[in-house]
């Protein structure tokens, strides 16, 4: 017997707290009765247990795509507005997947897409501290100062961030912005626009470049691709260490984190 939200996650119906609010709102069922109560167990081999009268499968094998979105596309499977979705780019995938964590409307870069439950839980779970790397065009130049507040942590709705590692990067000529590339290790909403926008630096595009260990400069928008065994073993691995910050020193075009 296991928790059936855990159930739904594995069955890559949904993350398990996706899953737990699909219980909340009634769409779950087991042997017919719809169940809301959170702690509820049931026995996938022997219960039918069922989300909006479908009845879910186990799932036979896990799917672990990395799709490169581009802007224009929420990130969900399906959009009440009737937007794009980063299902609509991997069409030709039968397996039920979803995608891990958000990327938003107007962001880009890499992002993963399973059936793996209990992966996603772990990626997504702040105890882990998965870094995720970006790349952030802003208006403006920030001084030494500007990063430090960065990597120390700024105040967005109310709560500190945690440290960051925070890189500037060469840009062209245009000494009216800046590149910045930030390796964040917590998924607040918008949480590095945010944290541009609260040291004055507003971020005019935002992208993705690695998830934990996965990078790939030759993926072009749109375009996806599944993990190789080794991607996966490394991002497994990648979970199962404890949260910890490296400290650097300098400023500008060195890491920082405090």
């Amino acid at each position: 017997m296991e928790r059936l939200q855990k159930i739904l996650s594995q069955a890559g119906v949904a993350s398990r707290r996706a899953g737990e609010q699909l219980m909340l709102e009634g769409r779950v069922t087991v042997n017919g009765r719809t169940v809301r109560v959170l702690g509820t167990k049931a026995d996938p081999a022997h219960d039918d247990i069922r989300v909006d009268g479908r009845r879910i499968k186990i799932v036979e094998r896990h799917r672990y795509l990395l799709l490169n979105k581009p802007r224009g596309y929420v990130t969900t499977r399906s959009d009440p507005q009737r937007r794009p979705t980063v299902i609509d780019l991997v069409d030709g995938v039968r397996d039920y997947v979803y995608p891990v964590g958000r990327l938003d409307f107007d962001s880009e870069g890499l992002l993963l897409l399973t059936n793996d439950g209990d992966l996603a839980a772990r990626l997504t779970h702040p105890r882990h501290g998965v870094a995720r790397v970006y790349e952030a065009r802003v208006l403006g130049v920030p001084d030494a100062h500007d990063l430090d507040r960065l990597a120390r942590g700024v105040v967005i709705d109310g709560q500190r961030t945690q440290p960051a590692d925070v890189k500037l990067l060469p840009v062209g000529r245009d000494a009216n912005e800046a590149r910045l590339a930030l390796t964040v290790r917590e998924g607040r909403n918008r949480q590095v626009r945010k944290m541009c926008e609260a040291i004055g630096h507003p971020v005019t595009h935002l992208k993705r470049v690695a998830i934990g260990p996965l990078k790939d400069g030759k993926l072009k928008p749109g375009q996806w691709r599944e993990l190789t065994e080794d991607e996966v073993r490394k991002l497994r691995s990648a979970t199962e260490k404890p949260l910890h910050h490296r400290r650097h020193g300098g400023h500008g075009g060195e890491n920082r984190t405090a």
